[in-house]
Order: C-alpha cells, then structure tokens, then sequence
C-alpha cells in the first residue's frame, strides 16, 4: 500500500508577507480555478509553514489573495489536525471566550493575549473541489478563527484594544523585520 506524500514535500518555501504589506488587510478573493495551479499554492503553502514552524498559514500571508489556507495543528487534547481549506466560511465560532497567548507568521517572534472562541466550525472545499467541514476545539478552535481572518483582511493584532494592542504595536515598530509602506 502506498503512503501518501508528506504535505509540502514538493512545494517551494516562499518568502512571507509580513505585517505592514496593504494584503494582510485586505479580503481575499473565492478561488474559482481548482487545478493544477491550486494545488502547488497548497504545496507551496505547506512548505513555507513549516519551514516557518507555524501551525497554520493563510495565501495572503505568502502574497496570494486567495481564500485558502493549510494547517497542521493540535487541538488541546492532542489530536493533530492536517489539512487545508478552499473557500472556507467560519460557519460557527461560540462557546467559553479565552484569552490566550497568540501569534503569527507575518509578525514573527511576537505574540498577544488574544480571546477567542474555544468553539470553531468552518465550512469549505479540499483542492478537488470536495466539501469538507471542520470543528475545532481548544487551541485548533483558535488557530481556524486566526486563519479565516486572514482571509477577511483581518490580524490577530485588530482584536486587540488599548493596553495590549498599544503594546504589541510597539514591539512591531521595534521588530527588525518591520516594513515601511
């Protein structure tokens, strides 16, 4: 019986959008094309999460506007969770609202206490257009919400208000990856 290949083995490592870059705010576009192309963005988008230790990753966030992301991400009984998700629509986000230590590829080494739901449905179709539905719990809840904000032109840095927020935004203006636009 053959294995099937490890996500990402064939995909280019692609440099990341990092905060700052008009696309990170900007609402992605539906993916309309399920072909070949669609696949080696998902290849691509493997490959670049894991080269960047992330357990989740957002098109935009390597400079493709389009409505996918890749994920391989635990939920908080350990239950890995790996895939991707074309098109995807958080359907339902309920539940207890933690608060908890939260960061992202595109502002690296940096993270905020940020709520979030600890309940996370998404909605969407794999890259052969079959419809593929997703619950999340725990930390996998919270890594679904991050990602579908990607893809709404939103960070994780928009929910956060005054003390924090003024904070983490310090610590971008003094980060040595920051780009001016």
């Amino acid at each position: 019986m053959r294995q099937s290949p490890i996500p990402g083995a064939h995909g280019n490592v692609r440099p990341l959008t990092l905060h700052g870059d008009p696309v990170l705010h900007t609402p992605c576009a539906e993916v309309t094309d399920f072909g070949p192309e669609l696949a080696r963005l998902v290849e691509d988008l493997f490959a670049t999460m894991y080269a960047a230790q992330g357990v989740g990753l957002a098109a935009n966030q390597i400079g493709e506007p389009l409505r996918v992301f890749v994920y391989d991400c635990p939920d908080d009984e350990d239950v890995r969770h790996l895939g991707h998700v074309i098109n995807p629509r958080l359907v339902e986000a309920d539940g207890v609202v933690i608060r908890g230590p939260e960061g992202c590829l595109s502002l690296p080494g940096l993270e905020a206490g940020t709520e979030r739901y600890d309940h996370a449905v998404v909605e969407g179709f794999t890259m052969t257009g079959e419809p593929v539905t997703l619950h999340g719990t725990g930390f996998f809840a919270r890594c679904l919400q991050h990602e579908c904000d990607h893809l709404e032109g939103r960070i994780y840095a928009d929910h956060l208000k005054g003390r924090r927020h003024r904070k983490l935004m310090r610590q971008v203006a003094r980060a040595s990856w920051r780009r001016v636009v």
